[in-house]
């Protein structure tokens, strides 16, 4: 079973993708910001994150960041998952090293649509 860390700072998202993610069979784990994000991805590293980029603590690109440099046990996809829709977040966003970008709010056929993009579907 494919594995996906859903990081974002709201528990109603976080919730709603768990509920897709597991209807698209996959193991779902959870974190309120980057750097609760960056210590599971430490422990294990998932197949696919779902990434907000506004959190406190640390951001979406902070960790994106972050996790390049971490030594981890392989690199996972990430998605970034946010509001944030001009061309330069996005292009930001692909530059730091995300693999693919979905707006909130996302449904299921949109959520699978970019998880097949990325290879995890």
């Amino acid at each position: 079973m494919k594995t996906c860390l859903v990081v974002d700072d709201s528990k109603v998202i976080r919730k709603v993708a768990r509920h897709i993610l597991e209807t698209l069979d996959f193991r779902v784990t959870e974190a309120g910001d980057g750097q609760e994000a960056l210590a599971s991805c430490m422990a294990a590293a998932p197949d696919v994150i779902l990434l907000d980029w506004n959190m406190p603590v640390m951001s979406g690109m902070d960790f994106l960041r972050a996790l390049r440099e971490a030594k981890v046990s392989h690199r996972p996809k990430v998605v970034f998952c946010t509001t944030e829709n001009g061309m330069a977040y996005i292009r930001a966003a692909i530059e730091a090293g995300a693999d693919e970008y979905v707006m909130k709010p996302f449904d299921r056929e949109t959520l699978a649509s970019k998880l097949q993009i990325v290879g995890m579907a």
